[in-house]
């Protein structure tokens, strides 16, 4: 059999895998194939939701657990090199040195530690290098240089037998802070989005740091009690008897002996000191009180060899916290940083003491990679907080004070200034929405502190008495002053666990908390830190495909959602729909499930089919501990508050808000990429597909969808763009196809060929151009009264080529004199 008959996957097995095994590559414990690194992006329409496709290497090739080399395969009808750029896309993904591509003839290497004219070069099946020569390349690139680093790097991760193992961004951020450590590196620091799994990543640093005897005594360090718990629980199960908590202990001198009676002095129980992993709050280690000496002092400075700082944005970053001295008690120790939004203001610095990240995962990364949920932002502009609300000359407050006489806006509502009707409008748009997506969702609402978080759950149990009356818990506050909102926190959590469905809150759920199956997020609270930004839309954006959690929803009422145009931000949300006056959210899903616009694969530019388918809290509620402060506030209502009308908002692909007109956006787009309407036409006809186009202009920031709505008009994306940036009118698909029919187009086919084509075509004016070019539309009816695709294209038209001719010479027809 020729060569050039084989598939990938027979060139694979005959040549490649034969080759890779004659070089001393062992097939069981060395080489992976077909290996999936990501889980798909997830598209969502209404409340509906599909994959797109997984990111795979052909081989991907381990010396003990490290990857060290990639290779991509072709069949034979391409060249040896013709895969070399996919795989140094995901060489570059994955942090792998060395590349190759293969066709079965050979290989093409391309060495990503060279900068000379070797950096690519091509070699014969029998020269594929040898596990140990690509070992030193894989040394020479992440600058292992001694018996210890490569010591370190050799150390395996910990398996259970589970077959659990770390993902692709968690094994880059494990290899290169050990790396790191290993090279002397002494302050690291990591950012990883949250719900990318940072605790999982920091037990693998440290297992392995441990087992090799590199590090012997390690500090886990959090600031929340239920970090701590999460830990112990549950990745850190693993360290067994090895681990312990660190618990002061309270003691006074009696007679010369220490008694556990009295609080004179405070440390650490000695016996603790015959662990190897600790766990600890910063809170344990310190001591608030005078005259007491902190407890942390119990252990001299250079008993820690590592020690990990968990959400090291916090009290960490400013050099003048007690948090600190910790650290610069420990100063020997090496000191790594998580986080998911380092912090860098004025007076607080991660980068200053940890250095720039060594590794970065962010939330856009996660989201593209399918490991995160998307979500989708509404937000709804109250005419008080847009306008801004001056009350008239005489206005009191409910005790019958005197209302300043200014203007007051959304910087004043519920902190200064209390209106009831704010307060019950937002619960009734929330209410809306849930009834809508569904009633059990569990639901987050951010308010500006606890005295509005209180009354904002009174109004949401108004709004929905008859499910309070079920179960009163369906609605709690989960505030840092309630206790049993606080002990309420594990259940609404527990994604077993119905109640509670709604939590109102200030800070206490801002971090620290693991809400699997948050569907939605409110934010009635103004928001002017990034770090906070970030960590508050980090509430939902974990994933539960068991429960049905792949997406969540942030409904603003504040324009907090005004910070994805900062440039700091990095996850851009799938879109953004303001709300005007008349707007029932309770059908807004349903809107969304019923548009027709395709929804295309960033991975594979092919149309994704959306089917419908067959989860103890910290001590104190805020750091600076202001919550607990009742500010002077007046109390009002009796005031006219309404959804006003707004226009309507778009961002742009780098998350800008779009200031200009949404055509004039347009226009700037396509004449930057065709400066004239010839340019446009030429690329349009001689494209094959004309599905790739519009992806690439969709990518370039054109929004098509909006596009539509703002035309009005049933047209496809190429009267759009003629119509928009070049001044051409518009014809409707349904014109377009009866131009066709009018020329007597089809007289050149037999009948049968003249029937599907004119079925082509009315799909066309129905459904668009990107419909007829998918040979799935022979799949579906009418098509199937022809018979089978493979009748269709071969018995009707003999053979593919001819039936895709026809298809290029039908859409040169509907686009003629265009």
């Amino acid at each position: 059999m020729s060569k050039k008959n084989l598939s990938e996957r027979d060139i694979c097995s005959k040549f490649i895998t034969p080759a890779l095994q004659k070089a001393g590559w062992d097939l069981q414990k060395q080489i992976l194939e077909e290996v999936f690194f990501t889980d798909g992006k997830i598209y969502v329409r209404g409340k509906l939701t599909a994959r797109g496709e997984r990111k795979r290497a052909d081989y991907i090739l381990y010396f003990q657990d490290n990857p060290i080399a990639i290779i991509e395969a072709k069949d034979n009808n391409h060249s040896v090199c013709s895969g070399i750029q996919q795989a140094l896309g995901y060489a570059k993904i994955l942090d792998i040195p060395s590349v190759f591509s293969s066709n079965g003839d050979g290989f093409l290497y391309h060495d990503r530690t060279s900068t000379n004219k070797d950096i690519e070069m091509e070699l014969s099946l029998d020269e594929f290098p040898s596990p140990d020569l690509l070992w030193e390349k894989y040394k020479s690139y992440k600058g292992i240089v001694t018996d210890e680093g490569e010591k370190i790097a050799l150390q395996r991760y910990f398996s259970d037998g589970s077959g659990r193992k770390p993902r692709y961004y968690q094994q880059n951020a494990i290899n290169r802070t050990v790396e790191a450590i290993a090279n002397g590196q002494n302050r690291i620091l990591l950012v990883m989005a949250t719900g990318t799994g940072k605790t999982y990543t920091a037990f693998q640093i440290i297992y392995r740091l441990w087992k090799s005897r590199t590090k012997k005594r390690i500090l886990f360090l959090a600031d929340r009690t239920a970090l701590i718990d999460q830990t112990r629980k549950g990745d850190f199960k693993h360290f067994k008897d090895k681990m312990t908590i660190i618990k002061k202990k309270v003691i006074t001198q009696t007679n010369g002996k220490e008694e556990l009676i009295g609080n004179k002095k405070r440390g650490i129980d000695t016996s603790d000191k015959a662990y190897e992993i600790f766990l600890g709050l910063y809170q344990g280690l310190t001591n608030n009180e005078p005259g007491i000496e902190d407890a942390y002092k119990d252990f001299s400075p250079d008993f820690f060899d590592l020690i990990i700082i968990d959400e090291c944005h916090r009290g960490s970053a400013n050099e003048n916290s007690s948090w600190r001295e910790i650290l610069t008690y420990f100063n020997c120790a090496t000191h790594v940083g998580l986080t998911a939004t380092p912090r860098e203001t004025q007076e607080t610095s991660n980068t200053e003491y940890f250095g720039d990240p060594i590794y970065t995962y962010s939330l856009k990364q996660g989201i593209d990679d399918g490991f995160l949920a998307p979500y989708k932002v509404i937000r709804v502009a109250l005419n008080v907080d847009t306008e801004g609300y001056r009350p008239q000359q005489g206005k009191t407050d409910k005790e019958g004070n005197l209302i300043e006489d200014r203007i007051y806006n959304r910087r004043d509502f519920d902190k200064k200034l209390v209106i009831d009707e704010r307060t019950d409008i937002v619960a009734q748009k929330v209410t809306e929405y849930l009834k809508g997506l569904d009633r059990f969702a569990k639901t987050i609402i951010f308010c500006v502190d606890i005295d509005h978080a209180e009354r904002m759950r009174n109004a949401i149990a108004i709004h929905n008495a008859d499910l309070v009356a079920e179960n009163y818990k369906y609605v709690m506050q989960i505030t840092g002053d309630n206790e049993e909102g606080k002990r309420e926190l594990d259940n609404f959590i527990n994604p077993e666990e119905i109640y509670p469905v709604i939590a109102t809150t200030s800070e206490l759920m801002t971090t620290g908390v693991d809400a699997q199956t948050c569907k939605v997020i409110v934010l009635d609270t103004n928001i002017n830190s990034m770090t906070k930004f970030k960590q508050i839309v980090g509430r939902g954006t974990r994933i539960n495909e068991e429960f049905g959690k792949l997406y969540f929803t942030i409904l603003d009422f504040r324009n907090a959602t005004d910070n994805f145009a900062d440039p700091t931000f990095d996850g851009d949300p799938l879109r953004v729909k303001p709300i005007n006056e008349n707007a029932d959210l309770t059908n807004i899903i349903e809107e969304e499930e019923v548009e027709d616009t395709p929804i295309i694969d960033d991975l594979t530019g092919q149309e994704i089919i959306i089917e419908r388918p067959q989860i103890r809290a910290p001590s104190n509620e805020s750091g600076n501990g202001n919550d607990n402060i009742r500010r002077p506030k007046q109390y009002i209502n009796g005031i006219d508050v309404s959804i006003l009308v707004t226009r309507e908002l778009y961002f742009d692909s780098n998350g800008k808000p779009i200031t200009v007109s949404l055509q004039d956006h347009t226009r700037e787009i396509i004449k930057g990429r065709y400066a004239s309407l010839d340019d446009f036409l030429l690329t349009w006809n001689q494209a094959d597909k004309k599905e790739a186009i519009i992806k690439e202009l969709e990518e370039q920031g054109i929004l098509v969808e909006a596009l539509y709505q703002a035309v009005e008009r049933e047209v496809d994306l190429f009267d759009l763009i003629c119509h928009v940036a070049y001044d051409q009118p518009p014809l409707t698909r349904r014109e377009r196809a009866n131009n066709v029919k009018k020329r007597n187009y089809f007289t050149k086919y037999e009948a049968d060929a003249r029937r599907v084509l004119e079925t082509l075509l009315d799909k066309y004016a129905d459904e668009g151009v990107e419909n007829i070019e998918n040979l799935e539309v022979l799949k579906v009816k009418p098509f199937d009264d022809f018979g089978s695709t493979i009748e269709i294209v071969n018995g009707i038209f003999g053979g593919k080529n001819s039936y895709i001719n026809a298809v290029k010479d039908l859409e040169v027809e509907l686009y003629k004199n265009a």
